[in-house]
């Protein structure tokens, strides 16, 4: 009867024992960039290293307005002689980030 009773409790045991799982979640992480507040500045206000990378790859365009960033960055509105109009921000060296139609 001693064997019956530990035959039973090896088998209880025996499928109650489980492996241990690790279990991992994939969760994307989502990042939220700040919109930026942009301050409008005098023209003589920007740099000259940045009015010379402007005008380097924008010589056409003449600066008509110019706001500045907390981050450094410009937003300058910039026309043409012809009337066309172009807003776009650049990085505090003058490279460009994006342009606004």
């Amino acid at each position: 009867m001693k064997k019956l009773i530990f035959a039973s409790a090896m088998l209880m045991a025996a499928f109650t024992a489980t492996a241990s799982v690790t279990v991992y979640y994939n969760i994307p992480a989502i990042y939220q960039e700040q919109e930026e507040i942009y301050k409008e500045i005098k023209l003589s206000e920007i740099p000259k290293k940045v009015m010379d990378n402007i005008h380097k790859d924008y010589g056409d365009y003449k600066v008509i307005k110019a706001k500045k960033s907390d981050k450094g960055n410009y937003l300058l509105e910039m026309k043409t002689q012809d009337g066309i109009e172009l807003t776009a921000s650049f990085t505090g060296e003058g490279k460009l980030i994006k342009i606004y139609s």
